[in-house]
């Protein structure tokens, strides 16, 4: 138990009154949308089903809204079948691809709160990110950067080596007990995510329905951690309400429409990526382009030209970068905005 639920079961113990949640009111010219990430979704999905939703370059990856959907329920089902809650903590480190992508949609439909782990985190940082939240399930990359995930989880966690799959119990990580791997390749005590998306069964998809039917756009469904500078991280924890309606108004201010094609080589770990990225793509109808699991200025530039991209997010030395190429001019860019952070 975390700090945060400790110090919420006190205050119950006092008060038995359920906690009311407070929003600050502006301007509402605009009302704030009401719907869970996955009722939006689905809403999208049923407006403009072959429509381009996702396009990754480097795994050479397209996908229709209605494409994106069917794998996106594949894998919420899956984790309802390995036990997983609304509430529990779902954390995912790695770098941009398209499991990350379905794994934002996914734990969202099943109301799992994602957990979003920064993917240059060594040993000791990951440990104490997954302990701090309670994360039950971690998916993760084989490796990123030379960066080895795999051998620094079973360093943290050897008991991975003799451990029956969904069923890890280590030390160092007490609440731990699914590990996801991207990939193919087998790894002792760990599920493949392709293992877990083909364990769904028409069961579940009624119990995707009914838990669906269970949400609200006040529950918790996201936890970003701060850069942890001045200290330890702490965990941010945002609602459906908080970030669907964020992507909705950058949406607005970008004027982002279902033709629109966004590229995205920022990460997705950060909120620029998964909101402002992702979300506000999915928001409109837009399609969204991730060009590589990292930034590349010459890959970006190249995807934006060959993908028709209408708008290019990026901070100011990722555009600096892309400026200093010896042929920046040989590249189209009449056809795009850029969106700083």
């Amino acid at each position: 138990m975390n700090v945060t639920t400790k110090a919420v079961k006190e205050i119950e113990k006092i008060n038995p009154m359920p906690l009311l949640q407070s929003y600050f009111k502006g301007i509402q010219s605009t009302p704030l949308t009401k719907q869970t990430i996955g009722d939006y979704f689905d809403s999208i999905v049923d407006n403009t089903p072959d429509a381009l939703a996702v396009v990754v370059h480097h795994q050479n990856i397209r996908l229709s809204y209605k494409e994106f959907q069917h794998q996106v329920n594949q894998l919420a089902m899956g984790l309802l079948a390995l036990g997983i809650k609304p509430g529990e903590r779902v954390g995912i480190w790695s770098p941009n691809n398209i499991q990350w992508c379905l794994t934002q949609f996914a734990t969202a439909k099943i109301g799992a709160i994602m957990v979003c782990v920064n993917p240059a985190y060594r040993p000791s940082e990951l440990q104490y990110a997954l302990n701090r939240v309670e994360c039950t399930t971690l998916i993760t990359a084989s490796e990123f950067k030379g960066s080895n995930y795999l051998q620094m989880l079973q360093n943290l966690a050897p008991e991975l080596a003799e451990c029956e799959k969904g069923q890890l119990n280590a030390a160092a990580l007490p609440t731990l007990k699914n590990v996801i791997r991207i990939g193919d390749e087998a790894s002792p005590g760990m599920f493949s995510f392709a293992e877990v998306t083909a364990l769904a069964t028409q069961e579940h998809k009624q119990q995707l329905d009914s838990v669906a039917a269970t949400l609200n756009c006040n529950q918790d469904i996201n936890i970003q951690f701060t850069s942890g500078t001045t200290g330890n991280p702490k965990g941010a924890t945002l609602t459906h309400k908080n970030i669907l309606n964020n992507a909705l108004f950058v949406g607005e201010a970008m004027h982002i429409t279902n033709k629109d094609k966004i590229c995205i080589p920022v990460p997705l770990y950060h909120c620029f990526g998964m909101v402002l990225g992702s979300l506000v793509s999915m928001s409109k109808g837009a399609t969204a382009v991730y060009p590589g699991d990292a930034f590349d200025p010459k890959t970006t530039l190249e995807v934006v030209q060959n993908e028709g991209c209408t708008a290019l997010h990026g901070v100011p030395t990722m555009f600096i970068s892309e400026l200093e190429l010896s042929n920046f001019n040989e590249y189209a860019r009449s056809s795009y905005c850029i969106w700083p952070n």
